[in-house]
């Protein structure tokens, strides 16, 4: 029987990484890229020694044939989801309260204008980001019938991302940014992201490419077009080109209008393909697999898709209204707004449709219950950002927090909820447990969740209206009422409510950590159903 060493692969990757990375710090010719990579080599020596002392000799044959499925890195990939996702809130709240109370800021790496970006990517890319991948790699295995293409190129997708990620947020903290609208890592970090994403490319495609299922499931189409567009999106806006290859300074090839067109289209298409067609193909796996349904209609998911990818790309200038940006290029950005409030409404009465015939499940379910109220939140943002695309509107919304409401009502209640919906569904399922260690965990983390967005997205309403209304108050000649440090002081209250706010939803996230734990060790907790059916009582 032939043995080999678990890991050897990965082991020698990484000693070779780490040695660049030294050698990239003993060579740097400025002080922040050479702290970068005492950062990036300590990190890959860590995951050296991690991994060697996970070594272990195993069977090859026997490894093979334990499961059908490559599962072992979607196992990872949902722990370290649920990680991020706690680190990508902790941090929200931390900043949501640096906002209320300004002495929260310490100098210098962890004031707002660093921790902002910095949660901003850790809850975008690393907690969505890890939840799109390990449920990719999920899906795309199940709908397919077939091993995960590529050997343990998917292992280095996996380990890859989470090395970008780190040395993205400690780029955020050092300040070693592209210093644009954005906040972007620079571009060693950035070469190293396409590095993985073509990775993670060529492991999609070649699954699909070899299935033993004829069909290819709509699931992965938003999957793929999610790979595939925000690829083009990550080269197009990181076009640079470095001052030295040992220095962390680097120079956009774009500037002034174009630098911002080409930013608000990656920004506004990072939301369509990273945070809205990525996630609808985790909708339409695990939203029919939870109810036990099929898919409310085929038809409608393809003209659903085929109408998202083509209308989202052109939206991005609706986000420069009254600005130097041509006005036919506003208004394009505007009306392709508009008409996206169709197909993503043809999303979201798909995915609540699915559930005729078992509605029931509601009150006994809260999986069910959390992707639902995930789909609602989808059909608000999807109604309400159209609306502030449209000039009379953005010329009172745009600069404030009405925008920052907006958004969270998205990434919170549509990207978070369905990503911990599938985290639920997928965890007892890797791990070969009959259920989950508790529901009533669940249905308090449902409620803690939804709490915290509601007064989240309302406060921010509610402010942002406030801020517009302040900042376009003339007196009698002319002049302006109410200074800007005015309007800054009056939001105080709100950012202490939106800081609550946060707060209720990272203490959700903190209790399904906890559940998470508990099922993959093993427990079960013993308690009453969460609802019971009430008997039919006769017609008198």
């Amino acid at each position: 029987m032939n043995y080999t060493f678990k890991h050897s692969t990965e082991i020698v990757a990484l000693s070779i990484a780490a040695f660049l990375a030294l050698l990239g710090a003993a060579f740097a010719q400025d002080d922040l890229f050479k702290a970068h990579m005492w950062v990036a080599f300590f990190t890959l020596l860590a995951g050296t020694v991690l991994l060697m002392r996970r070594t272990q000799i195993v069977s090859t044959k026997a490894e093979a044939e334990s499961s059908f499925y490559m599962d072992d890195v979607i196992r990872y990939g949902a722990i370290t989801t649920m990680f991020w996702a706690v680190v990508g809130l902790l941090v929200g709240v931390v900043v949501a309260a640096q906002l209320a109370f300004p002495d929260l800021n310490i100098e210098p790496w962890f004031n707002f204008g660093r921790l902002r970006p910095l949660h901003t990517s850790a809850v975008v890319f690393a907690f969505g980001g890890n939840a799109l991948i390990c449920t990719s790699f999920y899906v795309v295995q199940r709908t397919s019938r077939a091993w995960l293409f590529g050997g343990d190129l998917a292992w280095f997708v996996f380990w890859g991302y989470q090395f970008f990620i780190v040395m993205a947020a400690t780029g955020y903290l050092l300040g070693i940014t592209q210093s644009r609208e954005y906040a972007e890592p620079e571009w060693y970090v950035d070469v190293w992201l396409t590095i993985v994403w073509v990775a993670y490319l060529i492991v999609f495609l070649g699954t699909i490419f070899k299935r033993k299922e004829p069909h290819i499931y709509v699931a992965n189409w938003f999957y793929l077009s999610f790979i595939v567009t925000i690829a083009m999106l990550h080269l197009v806006n990181n076009l640079a080109m470095p001052v030295s290859l040992l220095g962390a300074k680097s120079y956009s090839a774009f500037s002034g209008v174009q630098d911002a067109l080409t930013q608000w289209w990656y920004g506004h298409n990072a939301v369509g393909f990273f945070l809205t067609a990525g996630f609808l193909g985790m909708m339409y796996y695990f939203v029919p697999k939870q109810a036990g349904r099929p898919v409310y209609s085929y038809r409608l998911s393809i003209i659903h898709f085929w109408a998202l990818i083509f209308l989202y790309i052109w939206a991005g200038p609706h986000h420069l209204h009254y600005t130097a940006l041509p006005d036919w290029a506003q208004t394009l950005g505007m009306v392709f707004s508009i008409m996206l409030w169709m197909p993503s409404w043809g999303g979201m009465i798909n995915g609540l449709m699915t559930l005729s015939g078992a509605w029931d499940k509601l009150r006994t379910d809260p999986i069910i219950r959390m992707m639902v109220i995930s789909i609602a939140f989808y059909g608000m943002s999807t109604f309400e950002g159209p609306m502030m695309s449209i000039k009379a509107v953005n010329s009172l919304s745009h600069y404030t927090d009405w925008t920052i409401g907006h958004v969270h009502s998205g990434a919170l209640g549509w990207v978070g909820m369905i990503s911990f919906g599938a985290l639920y569904y997928l965890v007892p399922k890797l791990w070969g447990r009959e259920r989950l260690y508790s529901l009533r965990l669940i249905n308090w983390h449902f409620w803690l969740a939804t709490l915290g967005i509601v007064v989240y997205a309302a406060v921010m309403w509610v402010a942002g209206i406030q801020q517009g209304l302040m900042w376009r108050e003339y007196d009698e000649q002319g002049f302006l009422v109410y200074s800007f440090a005015e309007s800054v002081a009056v939001m105080k209250p709100y950012y202490i409510m939106r800081a609550f706010g946060g707060l209720l939803y990272l203490s959700g996230a903190l209790i399904m950590a906890w559940n998470l734990a508990m099922t993959i060790a093993g427990r079960e907790r013993a308690e009453r159903p969460i609802a019971t059916s009430m008997a039919v009582q006769p017609a008198e």
